[in-house]
């Protein structure tokens, strides 16, 4: 495996992060490794997308409803004391502030405005740490859609209160009981039931994974993130660009769209993945989930299990654009800890007043690590998205405090 460990030159503005090319393709990344019975339904969802993505009236409505529904635009907020603390400048993308608290709400409400369009009325979905189930079903109770949740056995056990808030907006939640129990195989039972369910059902997917088109279509959806705090940065930084664009990383949304809005700056792009659940920094080519990426492997070419303290970074590979990314040397992957993430989340409530969901200390674990042994110059500027509030983690918190 080539050495990711050290920066190479940005790529120059050549369409990084644009359409992907003929099949879906990344590079070598990506395609539509779907079931057969899958294969035309994704390219209804492909075509339908494209259209609708090129109409100024659905663009038109999906900007309404993140600004009167979702709360955008979110605030680009300066960790002040946490900044003169490491010697860097550290502005936070403040996802947690959308209704529902996390980045994922942009996706799901394009998703399912595309859904309404194609005449579809139920939307399925899965989700690890809880939040893009939330998503889903507000989605759904807000445009008269029926909502079926698909959610590890385990992460229903550590993530009780978003099952609650699930439910609680009409969702069906379906436990998945194989394996590990987790976002990997919640993924695999989603996909499987979209089989039996093409004709009236579209599968909301959650990050930058699956077959063509939705790695695409769901880092477009995201890409009002980057698009938003490229701007900001504008508006608030001397140079205009940060030095660092920093995410967190499981199947990679959250980052996917933050990258896309300065893919063709000099900033330095750095996505951060749980120790134990690592796809672009230690995975190996291979196909799960409808498409080609990075994946945690075997000798025998099996899927390992991940872990991740953070449900939704849980999960064995990466999305295809962020493999490419990785290939190109435009951004580069690095690993955190449990116990850093944890640490980082203690760190910036006590300093910051903002508790974060883990997902998001992991992003933050990486700068803190990285200010201080020199890996972030001191005085560099850092953007980094906080994808999540805490809210979903302060049980397993608590039980490590």
């Amino acid at each position: 495996m080539r050495d990711v460990s050290l920066w190479r030159e940005p790529v120059p503005p050549d369409g990084t992060m644009g359409e992907p090319r003929a099949r879906g393709r990344f590079g070598e990344y990506g395609g539509r490794y779907a079931p057969e019975s899958l294969v035309e339904a994704c390219r209804e969802v492909a075509e339908a997308f494209r259209e609708s993505w090129a109409d100024p009236g659905f663009r038109g409505a999906l900007a309404r409803l993140l600004a009167v529904h979702a709360g955008r635009p979110t605030p680009l907020t300066p960790a002040g004391r946490l900044s003169e603390a490491l010697g860097v400048r550290l502005y936070l993308k403040r996802e947690d502030l959308t209704h529902t608290g996390s980045h994922k709400i942009n996706n799901v409400l394009g998703q399912a405005l595309l859904a309404a369009r194609m005449g579809r009325r139920r939307l399925i979905a899965e989700t690890g740490a809880g939040q893009h189930g939330v998503a889903t079903a507000t989605a759904a109770a807000l445009l008269g859609l029926e909502a079926t949740v698909f959610m590890g056995e385990r992460d229903i056990e550590r993530q009780a209160l978003n099952v609650f808030r699930m439910r609680m907006l009409g969702a069906e939640v379906v436990p998945v009981t194989t394996s590990s129990r987790t976002l990997k195989d919640a993924t695999s039972e989603a996909m499987r039931h979209w089989v039996g369910a093409t004709g009236d059902s579209h599968y909301c997917i959650g990050s930058v994974v699956g077959p063509d088109p939705y790695p695409w279509m769901v880092r477009e959806l995201q890409r009002v993130i980057g698009d938003e705090a490229r701007g900001q940065c504008a508006a608030e930084l001397r140079t205009g660009v940060p030095d660092y664009v920093v995410a967190c990383v499981g199947g990679g949304s959250n980052a996917a769209g933050t990258f896309a809005g300065f893919a063709d700056t000099p900033a330095r792009l750095v996505g951060v993945e749980a120790e134990g659940g690592a796809g672009a920094s230690r995975g190996r080519l291979g196909v799960l989930h409808g498409c080609r990426s990075l994946f945690l492997q075997d000798d025998d070419g099996q899927i390992t299990q991940p872990h991740s303290i953070a449900a939704g970074l849980d999960y064995p590979g990466v999305g295809p654009e962020h493999a490419h990314l990785r290939d190109l040397g435009r951004a580069r992957y690095v690993t955190v800890t449990d116990d850093e993430a944890v640490g980082a989340a203690v760190r910036l409530a006590r300093t910051e007043g903002i508790v974060p969901a883990l997902e998001s200390a992991h992003a933050l674990a990486w700068v803190i690590r990285a200010a201080g042994d020199g890996d972030l110059p001191a005085g560099s500027t850092v953007l980094m998205t906080l994808s999540g509030r805490g809210d979903k983690d302060v049980s397993t918190l608590k039980e490590l405090l």
